[in-house]
């Protein structure tokens, strides 16, 4: 996966002002991807989603999901549909943090094609940090929580 942030968020290609994430990740479509009626799959598009902030989290803020005592659990997650894709399309996801609280965060997330003007989907995803044990919320701290503050818009 190739990953390029963008501070900026300012005009592209063609004058086009680029959509306003905090980090852009690009993901390419499998073969796999696509449904009985040649489009990219439903499902597909939160797997993209969940991808592009778990690399976050893990590359940026260190986040062990493996053994680490703090994980991460989806508690909501929505995705509205604006356009069709399907492979062999290669995927732009950006990524910002709409509001961070005490062990909870809010992301909003956009998936775009490649050149990053033409809408996928736009999606929300909610995570509650937790004790890996006892599954009780813990508060967002350290490098995890820096991770996250670079997300809110304009912070990276």
């Amino acid at each position: 996966m190739d990953t390029a942030d963008n501070a900026a968020n300012g005009p592209g290609a063609g004058g086009a002002e680029e959509p306003d994430y905090a980090h852009w990740t690009e993901i390419p479509t499998r073969w796999a991807d696509n449904d009985a009626y040649g489009h990219m799959n439903n499902t597909v598009h939160y797997a993209f989603m969940d991808t592009a902030i778990n690399t976050w989290l893990v590359e940026e803020g260190g986040l062990d999901y493996r053994g680490g005592d703090v994980i991460g659990m989806c508690v909501e997650s929505q995705c509205s549909y604006t356009a069709e894709v399907a492979f062999p399309e290669v995927l732009a996801v950006g990524l910002s943090v709409a509001r961070l609280g005490t062990s909870s965060v809010q992301y909003r997330v956009g998936l775009y094609r490649r050149d990053r003007r033409t809408e996928v989907a736009r999606g929300r995803f909610v995570h509650v940090f937790v004790d890996r044990t006892n599954r009780r919320p813990v508060p967002v701290e350290g490098p995890l929580r820096v991770a996250l503050e670079k997300l809110q818009t304009g912070a990276a």
